[in-house]
């Protein structure tokens, strides 16, 4: 099982693969295809967030007719949270999910 943990500070936990970064995280995608688990971070710093990641990961799902891969949000910003949880989640009820 191919797992990807978004997160610009926290140590990237055993059997994951990391992406500290907006571009890390589309880079690691287009190059490996996309894993079966993603956990979330919003904040990535001073450039695009976790959330321009989840639109991302929403339009190539849509691009290339994927199932949205399974994930989670451990962004400790509720606002930032909530955004791609309501995002990933709504994308997901439409069928576009594993």
């Amino acid at each position: 099982m191919k797992k990807l943990y978004l997160d610009d500070i926290r140590p990237i936990p055993n059997g994951y693969f990391g992406a500290r970064s907006y571009a890390e995280f589309v880079k690691y995608i287009e190059k490996n295809g996309l894993p079966d688990f993603i956990s979330f971070d919003h904040d990535l710093g001073l450039e695009k967030s976790g959330y321009d990641c989840a639109i991302w990961l929403v339009n190539y799902c849509m691009d290339n007719v994927l199932m949205l891969p399974d994930f989670e949000v451990h962004s400790q910003n509720p606002v930032g949270k909530e955004n791609i949880s309501s995002l990933l989640y709504n994308f997901k009820i439409k069928g576009y999910s594993r």
